[in-house]
């Protein structure tokens, strides 16, 4: 899956941009993942090939997409970036932005449960 440097350049300079214009549910969910809070360390707005990962957390290969209202109309293309990262060795683990809204504490649960799967207990 080789890239054109150009095309590289481009997400990474993309993803330095989204890294300064959050979303407030991204900035909300973000605060609550940063810093090795749930175990894993998490980067936010983050390249990976040709897409920028919401939330990143390498060490046990889960990406986290923070899903708000547009994505109702964008289910293909979600599901092609799903499978995306998939084939790279990602868990997606999609909230919605919604739910960090309305109730943060399980949102971050339903991250936690997922990082869960990839435990070394």
């Amino acid at each position: 899956m080789a890239h054109h440097p150009r095309s590289s350049a481009l997400i990474i300079a993309r993803a330095r941009a989204m890294r300064f214009n959050m979303t407030p549910t991204e900035e909300a969910l973000w605060q609550e993942l940063r810093g090795g809070k749930l175990g894993a360390a998490f980067r936010r707005q983050v390249p990976v090939g040709k897409y920028v990962a919401d939330f990143l957390a390498a060490s046990v290969k889960v990406v986290v997409e923070v899903d708000g209202g547009y994505h109702a109309q964008r289910r293909a293309a979600d599901a092609r970036r799903d499978r995306y990262f998939a084939r790279l060795g990602y868990r997606v683990v999609r909230v919605e932005a919604e739910l960090v809204r309305r109730d943060l504490a399980q949102a971050v649960k339903h991250v936690s449960a997922a990082l869960g799967c990839y435990s070394s207990k």
